[in-house]
């Protein structure tokens, strides 16, 4: 996850939704896992089949638990696979659609699962949900390890982690994270000094004058 990103989702989803919500930390069993892989349809299944195991065994944990709800939209799904069965090709597997082991103990409800993020934003104004969550930027499922191009390691998450937190932070501070679709930073593992921040649908060199990085 990004930057403190635990902590503050914790925060508000408790006080907006006053829901209770129990976080597991399983950071160790994906490392462990993703050593040595490189191929990102390979990650995206690796972190997929943990990410249910992680889930069922702490619904376990709870009474009556049968259900598991996802926040999956259309995009994910014509991404992963055809949503009516026409030749869509597949672009690549979504934790949450292609990346999910085929026999599951939870039954699945994907209530989102035909809308787009735009109609999604809508829904979340019309039921009253906070600003701060309604205008959230899209952010991958599998988290961070996805954006580590090559072999997914612990020091390589730690610098993106930094990295990333930058470029979130200026994005705010010039006033275009509503602006932009999606926002990123990632770690492609080279000498070269220059990161370059993807940003959707323009690219913004950030030179780390304020704290130089070079990915290990």
């Amino acid at each position: 996850m990004r930057k403190n990103e635990a902590d503050q989702l914790k925060e508000k989803l408790k006080r907006h939704l006053s829901i209770n919500i129990r976080f597991v930390n399983a950071a160790s069993q994906f490392i462990d896992a993703l050593s040595g892989v490189t191929d990102p349809e390979r990650k995206r299944r690796i972190i997929g089949k943990i990410f249910m195991d992680v889930f069922e065994a702490e619904a376990m944990k709870i009474k009556d638990a049968d259900f598991l709800g996802q926040g999956t939209l259309y995009p994910d799904i014509i991404e992963s696979r055809s949503a009516f069965g026409g030749p869509t090709a597949v672009i690549k597997s979504h934790h949450n659609v292609g990346g999910l082991p085929e026999k599951m103990k939870l039954k699945l409800v994907e209530p989102l699962k035909y809308l787009f993020k735009d109609e999604v934003r809508k829904l979340g104004k019309t039921l009253g949900l906070d600003e701060d969550l309604v205008w959230r930027q899209p952010f991958p499922g599998p988290g961070l390890a996805i954006r580590v191009i090559g072999e997914v390691t612990q020091k390589r998450l730690e610098v993106l982690r930094e990295v990333d937190a930058v470029l979130q932070e200026e994005i705010r501070a010039a006033g275009y994270y509503r602006k932009l679709w999606q926002s990123f930073a990632s770690c492609c593992p080279s000498k070269a000094w220059e990161s370059w921040a993807m940003v959707a649908p323009t690219k913004i060199s950030l030179p780390f004058g304020r704290s130089p990085a070079r990915m290990p």
